[in-house]
């Protein structure tokens, strides 16, 4: 028995996931859903708590549920896509129907490409806590595991920071920081998110920092 209507929501949701959703992307598997809803919890509870966590809970473990690869045509359709899953599979756990429509809402506006205004608090502090991971520690990991997948270079050994060529982070995963990683930091939606953001931005600038004078 849970002990409450978010435990038991977040339990069946997780049953869901390991049932339907064998993700072989470690980047968005359920261990990211789950950052994701831990990180808008913390982003909701310094904004006051005014959003409803069951919005945001539905929203954070769906809001991949469709991921199109970085390099697919359709990319910015994935979260167009996940939005009309999340509503099948929410319908089918008869997930209370009059949230719905703000969980589909949330989890279209999260995607960076799909630039998709978020229209409620509940879609701005899930596009916030998304986007966080590409910050900090874990966007660390995820940018050198993504570009890994798609058989691209760690950075350009005779010019990691392009001062003599354009930045390309089609080759380099270093180059990826300063064509979007950064600029991800100054596009959060809430007061708490920026906050969290400019941390995190800052230990991946002290990231470069340190590789660059170990190159």
């Amino acid at each position: 028995m849970t002990d409450s209507p978010l435990a038991f929501w977040q339990q069946q949701l997780e049953c869901w996931l390991e049932q339907h959703h064998a993700a072989d992307d470690g980047a968005h598997d359920i261990a990211h859903f789950r950052r994701v809803w831990k990180t808008a919890m913390a982003l909701n509870r310094e904004e006051g708590e005014q959003a409803n966590p069951l919005i945001l809970l539905a929203a954070a473990y769906l809001h991949d549920i469709v991921s199109l690869p970085k390099d697919h045509p359709q990319r910015h359709l994935s979260s167009q896509l996940a939005a009309k899953q999340a509503l099948v599979i929410l319908d089918e756990l008869t997930f209370p129907a009059g949230l719905i429509p703000a969980v589909c809402h949330a989890i279209e506006a999260h995607s960076f490409s799909a630039n998709i205004p978020a229209q409620t608090l509940e879609a701005r502090l899930i596009q916030d806590a998304d986007r966080m991971e590409a910050l900090g520690a874990i966007g660390l990991a995820r940018v050198f595991y993504t570009s890994g997948r798609m058989q691209r270079a760690m950075f350009d050994p005779h010019d990691p920071l392009a001062k003599h060529r354009p930045l390309d982070d089609q080759a380099f995963a270093l180059d990826h920081f300063f064509i979007k990683l950064y600029r991800v930091a100054e596009g959060m939606q809430t007061e708490a998110g920026r906050r969290m953001a400019q941390k995190r931005k800052a230990f991946l600038e002290q990231y470069v920092t340190t590789l660059l004078s170990e190159l």
